[in-house]
């Protein structure tokens, strides 16, 4: 595993894959700030109640001057379930690649449940600046509170 980025490094810059195939990268936000969530699995509770307030909270994001971005290993089509389900309006990236941004990131790690080892996405979000640099983490998420903790983080960048 790589060493993981700190604040005021640059985002790795990854491509990732969207809902309808293409491509997207945290390159394409240059010029304004970015939130990526990264969170594990479509329609779990946490991570509905999560995308839910993002989405809630996206126009205040948009005042802020900053693009939402949620990111799992699902593919496009769970994500566009989920989406309809859900009635979300934050964007859904699928980083399902061996070497992707959560990896590089070094949220795609090694859990512990029931005495089982797995690989799965450790919740965790990243502020990133206009210029793409990293200006905050916050390392395993919970969910209560977050979404307005990573507004005001966003309003005073």
């Amino acid at each position: 595993m790589n060493t993981r980025p700190h604040e005021g490094d640059p985002v790795p810059d990854i491509a990732m894959e969207t809902l309808d195939g293409e491509s997207i990268r945290p390159s394409d936000y240059r010029g304004r700030k970015l939130v990526l969530f990264f969170y594990p699995k479509d329609n779990t509770p946490g991570c509905t109640t999560e995308a839910k307030e993002f989405s809630a909270a996206k126009a205040d994001f948009e005042k802020a001057g900053c693009a939402l971005l949620g990111i799992s290993k699902d593919s496009p089509k769970k994500h566009q379930n989920f989406i309809a389900k859900h009635d979300l309006t934050v964007d859904l990236a699928t980083d399902a690649q061996e070497g992707g941004l959560s990896d590089a990131l070094g949220v795609w790690t090694e859990k512990k449940m029931y005495g089982k080892t797995f690989m799965g996405m450790v919740r965790t979000t990243y502020l990133v600046d206009a210029d793409g640099r990293i200006a905050r983490v916050w390392d395993k998420v919970r969910v209560k509170g977050h979404v307005d903790e990573v507004l005001a983080a966003a309003q005073a960048l």
